[in-house]
């Protein structure tokens, strides 16, 4: 049965930005691509439960996630849906989206690495560990465009089939609906509160980083399922490998636990004011100097 995760839903308010861009003539924005994979290195085998991601009707469309910083110099990560299709990509800096031009695509899950952003003052410590199930995670990030966090249960590895529009970059197996659909490993987490209190929809946390309770970045928000209360994110090893393989993060910032969901809210207030956590823009219209109207992802 499939489960609906990443489409966009329209919020009450659109949100508008001003594109800025540090050049008189801004340069296109490059994307590239890492792919693990190979015959020699197989991807290991994930469990039975399966997730259907469905692609947004329409086609692409202008949108909003979370990026958080991996490295103070300037490189950030998101989900790589969030910058799918992208003519231009910004970052939020002082209510503006501050342009972005390079993107590092991983072909593995749906993680991106974005470089070339402003400096960060702090960089989430990351980590290749799978944290064991039942443990808990908490997720930071921007759904309907408003700083929430989620803390929630994890049921373990599974596999998620997200279509792509035809003629995108992905490779698969064609779906009936003409869809471009790849199989993508992910981790599933079963919701079990947020803060502030809230029911709807987790459109706008995409991007945003999972934590485990020892303090590490153990995942990208990546999709949700509204009625059975999934969340499902990038594993630590698929983010890890695209870290490491942009050679873009020299930073190894220290992890400090979390005693309670007490302290997990406090930090992250603490990094959305550092600007450590903050809201990344896609716009599909290259049109420099107009504003964009972004609808959240997830």
């Amino acid at each position: 049965m499939a489960r609906r995760g990443c489409l966009p839903l329209l919020v009450s308010a659109v949100l508008a930005l001003l594109w800025v861009s540090e050049t008189t003539r801004a340069p296109t924005l490059r994307i590239e691509e890492y792919d693990p994979r190979s015959p020699r290195r197989p991807l290991p085998q994930w469990s039975d439960e399966a997730f259907v991601i469905e692609d947004r009707p329409g086609g692409p469309a202008d949108s909003m996630g979370t990026t958080f910083a991996v490295d103070r110099q300037g490189t950030w990560l998101t989900a790589g849906h969030v910058t799918h299709d992208c003519a231009r990509v910004g970052i939020e800096e002082g209510g503006v989206a501050r342009e972005v031009f390079h993107v590092v695509a991983s072909r593995e899950a749906d993680a991106a690495l974005v470089r070339g952003g402003m400096p960060s003052g702090q960089s989430l410590p990351l980590s290749d560990a799978m944290p064991p199930p039942g443990s808990v995670g908490y997720h930071m990030g921007f759904p309907g465009g408003q700083p929430t966090l989620v803390i929630s249960e994890l049921i373990g590895a599974a596999r998620a089939r997200r279509g792509r529009t035809e003629g995108g970059r992905a490779e698969g197996a064609r779906s009936e609906a003409g869809q471009v659909e790849e199989s993508q490993p992910v981790l599933a987490w079963a919701e079990r509160t947020r803060i502030p209190v809230g029911d709807g929809t987790l459109s706008g946390i995409s991007g945003g980083p999972v934590f485990a309770e020892d303090g590490h970045v153990v995942g990208v928000n990546s999709a949700a399922t509204d009625r059975r209360g999934r969340i499902l994110t990038v594993p630590p090893d698929a983010m890890s490998r695209l870290v490491m393989a942009s050679r873009a993060v020299s930073d190894r910032p220290v992890a400090y636990p979390f005693i309670d969901p007490g302290e997990a809210l406090a930090r992250f207030q603490s990094w959305l004011a550092q600007g450590v956590i903050r809201r990344i823009f896609c716009d599909v219209d290259d049109h420099a100097g107009q504003l964009t109207g972004g609808r959240p992802k997830r």
